[in-house]
C-alpha cells in the first residue's frame, strides 16, 4: 500500500478550487473548514491568501492518493 501526492501549487485558492483538489463538494470542504475558520482568517474577496492556503493544507492535510 502506497500514498501518491499530487503536486499543488501553494498559491491562492476560492472555496471552489480547495474543493476541486480536495475531490469534495463546497458544502464538505466549508464543514471541514469550520473547526479551523479562527486560524484560518476571513477570505480576501473570494479567495484565501497564500498563507491561508498553507494553514488549510497543514490543518487538513495535502491530498493523496491511495494505491494498494
Amino acid at each position: 500500500m502506497k500514498i501518491t501526492y499530487k503536486k499543488i501549487e501553494l498559491k491562492p485558492y476560492s472555496i471552489t478550487e480547495l474543493a476541486q483538489i480536495y475531490q469534495v463538494s463546497i458544502y464538505i470542504i466549508r464543514n471541514w473548514l469550520k473547526p479551523h475558520n479562527k486560524e484560518i482568517g476571513k477570505k480576501i474577496g473570494r479567495m484565501y491568501t497564500v498563507h491561508q492556503v498553507k494553514i488549510i493544507f497543514e490543518k487538513l492535510e495535502i491530498p493523496g492518493t491511495l494505491d494498494e
